[in-house]
């Protein structure tokens, strides 16, 4: 049976992990969720990294909720950093979902924000585990996950 990891924090404002699970469940069958908390988007990288070596998670969706000052875009582009190196040395996707502070204009829309990007992201570590073809479909469609999508140049 496949695992798929989900990584989260407690700095998060939003239980996008609740959200993304939820999407899995409702998206289709033949995996087991394994959920680790740490409590910052630099503690992703090696949350992922067990995940994938210590509970046997074939992708993991990492989720994160950056803060809206400067030192938190610069922690947020460290943990993605490390996210990158650690699909490198696992061989694993790691599905890097942020929701940013600054994204939204209300506390209202960013809540809508984290839970839709959770959401969608989650039916993408789905597709590439289980249905590649449909993501293949998709591609150069201007896919965006929270927002509206971009949509194709041509």
């Amino acid at each position: 049976m496949k695992r798929i990891g989900i990584a989260d924090t407690t700095f998060a404002r939003f239980d996008m992990a609740s959200a993304a699970i939820d999407e899995l469940r409702k998206t289709g069958t033949g995996f087991r969720v394994e959920r680790y908390t740490v409590p910052g988007v630099k503690d992703l990288p090696v949350a992922s990294k067990k995940l994938i070596e210590e509970k046997g998670c074939d992708i993991v969706i990492a989720l994160g909720m950056p803060g809206a000052a400067e030192i938190d875009k610069t922690c947020a582009h460290e943990a993605s950093t490390g996210l990158i190196s650690v699909q490198v040395m696992t061989s694993r996707h790691i599905i890097e979902v942020f929701v940013h502070e600054d994204e939204a204009e209300s506390e209202k829309e960013l809540g809508w924000l984290a839970e839709r990007r959770a959401r969608e992201h989650a039916v993408n570590a789905y597709d590439l585990l289980f249905r590649p073809a449909r993501l293949q479909k998709m591609a150069g469609t201007g896919q965006r996950q929270g927002f509206e999508d971009a949509g194709s140049l041509g």
